[in-house]
């Protein structure tokens, strides 16, 4: 036996490593990082395609090939090419039937001139007439049937695809074969509508018809759409017409279809198909802009790519609410773009199914969503941003190396105390045992002979940081940059810091606390007020249940306090602001410094009244104030608060 080893070609490479899911909610991070909704960032992922996944096309580039071979057809030629050809051959029958007719001076010969000169000015009413006409000249019966067989071939083609070759040199046994194809087409059609049909009629009719369908259908509903498009396109093309070349035409494909024997056969098909599939664009014209004309199969073939392919170009675009690539029918994209587009297309697919089985996103009533899974994921990447713009040397750690309660073993043990909670150092105690007890006999432990493993101290800390959510945030672009700052301090004292509880509050005209998984699909609130006020109150609950923990407050604004809570809990906003808001904010300022809680404010905004008011509150309660640009935000809260933690 001999091998023979070339390069696959029949799909993706199967030996080939399967995508990295967690690059592409990496890439949608970007995009939920700068201010865009999941589904957004989503969407713009599956439309620039997957770089790293074996060169993949995005739906972008899916697009942009449609549309291109959109062009191609429209500029193909022109669809009244049947009618120009079948008028030409009509011309030239006539022309030989006068040139044979001139030289003979009888009666017979003026009789017959004089019925060609009453001939109807349009084509399909000249042939009728002329289909009983009795022709002396060979030449002229000769090209009136080549006009006959151009017209038979082309009206089955636009119904059949593939036709018009099947029928090339037409006989009595090929017509007939075609007459009992359409009967059994319909009456299965019929069975069908009844809830007779079954998958083994359909074997046995594509058995002795199969030749005649070179889509290969595998089950009726395929060659029902496939004819369905097909006589949808066939309608197209008489509405793309003018009328009159509309009225011609369409007496032509009757007339042929008669002459055939098919006419009340292909009318109950036609009827079928309409009701099975009246979704298709059955009458919407189009317009070619070619030179070139083209017959009707031609035609119609055209026309029917240039539907799939404006189905497709609506599908692709996933601008509808509701989107899913489920929606892009991969027959279409296969008979428009090939199979590469199929691999493509297939890829993007699994990518959009992957993020959702693996845990990084659901829906929920319709609306894409991130998990916690990814919003952990989304967190880390925003620390490594901030980590990458640290120096080394600025990143530090927070343990301290006295012994304590918590921490990693120092390899020095002491003596154990009542209340220690410090692992036993079991070979010490041991040794002491034997040291007391001596070497002979059973060893015997008293309480002074235990031994504790000590540990680094490692101090745990309450961390809130207030975010602010108002309108001015997003007009001023640092919303995102607040978003990623949020998700970074979170992601750092989940992974570094596990001991610490840390809170994080939005504050707009209200304040609230936010979890962790919604920080990713956060928005800003589209409301006027700035209530450090109630974020305050709400931060200072938080280290009331600590009392034990290290107190750390971060605050990042745009704006002075131009809201306050009221004692009933409604919402006071007056700007400029009010004595009271500024009062009753420095209020729980000075709360603050009381609980001993260093208060660091960053500014990212250079407004006179803000700077006032914080300088005020450094004042107060001792801590720092940074101006800080909004792409360097994450930077300054991670590196201050790791500087906190160090010093705590």
């Amino acid at each position: 036996m001999s091998y023979r080893y070339g390069e696959y070609r029949e799909g993706p490479d199967p030996l080939a490593p399967p995508y990295d899911v967690r690059s592409a909610l990496d890439q949608m991070g970007d995009a939920v990082l700068s201010g865009s909704n999941p589904d957004h960032a989503l969407r713009d992922l599956l439309k620039q395609g997957l770089p790293g996944a074996q060169d993949r096309r995005g739906l972008d580039d899916l697009l942009r090939e449609v549309r291109r071979r959109r062009r191609e057809l429209r500029e193909r030629g022109r669809l009244d090419g049947t009618l120009e050809r079948a008028r030409a051959l009509l011309d030239k029958a006539i022309g030989q039937e006068r040139a044979e007719l001139f030289p003979d001076p009888s009666d017979d010969a003026r009789l017959r001139e004089a019925e060609l000169d009453g001939l109807p000015s349009d084509t399909a009413s000249a042939i009728q007439e002329l289909n009983d006409y009795r022709w002396r000249s060979a030449a002229a019966r000769q090209t009136f049937e080549e006009l006959r067989d151009l017209l038979r071939r082309e009206v089955l083609d636009s119904q059949f695809r593939g036709m018009r070759e099947a029928l090339a040199n037409p006989d009595p046994a090929a017509m007939e074969r075609v007459r009992e194809m359409m009967s059994a087409l319909n009456d299965m059609l019929d069975r069908d509508a009844r809830g007779e049909h079954t998958q083994e009629d359909f074997d046995a009719f594509m058995s002795k018809y199969g030749d005649m369908f070179p889509e290969s259908p595998r089950n009726l509903e395929e060659l029902v759409d496939a004819l369905a498009r097909r006589a949808a396109a066939t309608q197209r093309l008489l509405a793309s017409l003018t009328p009159r070349q509309r009225e011609e035409l369409n007496q032509l494909i009757n007339q042929t279809l008669d002459q055939a024997g098919l006419g009340e056969q292909m009318r109950r098909l036609g009827e079928s198909l309409y009701a099975r599939r009246p979704d298709l664009a059955w009458n919407t014209p189009e317009r070619l802009t070619g030179e070139d004309s083209m017959g009707m199969g031609d035609a119609v073939t055209a026309l029917e790519e240039l539907a799939d392919l404006t189905q497709l170009e609506a599908a692709l675009r996933q601008d509808y609410p509701g989107a899913r690539l489920d929606d892009v029918d991969e027959a279409a994209i296969r008979r428009a773009l090939g199979r590469s587009a199929v691999d493509d297309l297939e890829a993007l697919k699994q990518i959009e199914r992957e993020l959702e089985q693996q845990g990084y996103l659901r829906r929920q009533r319709g609306k894409l969503e991130l998990t916690p899974k990814a919003v952990r994921r989304l967190g880390e990447t925003a620390l490594r941003r901030v980590f990458a713009s640290l120096d080394s040397g600025r990143r530090g750690d927070h343990d301290q190396v006295d012994a304590g309660s918590a921490g990693e073993l120092t390899g020095s043990s002491r003596p154990w105390r009542f209340g220690d909670e410090q692992p036993i150092d079991v070979v010490r105690t041991v040794i002491n045992g034997v040291r007391r007890g001596g070497a002979a006999g059973t060893v015997t432990l008293s309480v002074d002979d235990f031994e504790v493993a000590e540990t680094e101290r490692r101090t745990a800390a309450a961390v809130c940081l207030l975010v602010d959510l108002s309108y001015s945030m997003a007009l001023r672009g640092t919303w995102a940059a607040a978003k990623q700052t949020a998700l970074a301090l979170q992601a750092l004292v989940a992974t570094k810091f596990p001991q610490d509880a840390v809170q994080i509050i939005g504050f707009s005209n209200y304040a609230r606390v936010l979890q962790p998984d919604e920080l990713a699909g956060l928005e800003w609130d589209m409301v006027q007020g700035t209530n450090l006020h109630h974020a305050l109150l709400i931060a200072g609950r938080h280290l009331d249940r600590h009392p034990d923990f290290e107190p750390v407050v971060l605050v990042v604004t745009d704006g002075e306090p131009t809201a306050h809570l009221r004692r009933n809990g409604s919402a006071a906003f007056e700007w400029p602001p009010t004595r009271e808001t500024l009062e009753l904010t420095l209020a729980e300022v000075d709360k603050m410094t009381r609980r001993r809680a260093t208060l660091n404010v960053f500014m990212l905004a250079e407004d006179e009244r803000l700077k006032e008011f914080v300088n005020e509150v450094a004042r107060r309660n001792g801590g720092r104030v940074f101006s800080s640009s909004a792409d360097r935000l994450g930077e300054y809260v991670v590196s201050d608060f790791l500087r906190t933690r160090r010093t705590r």
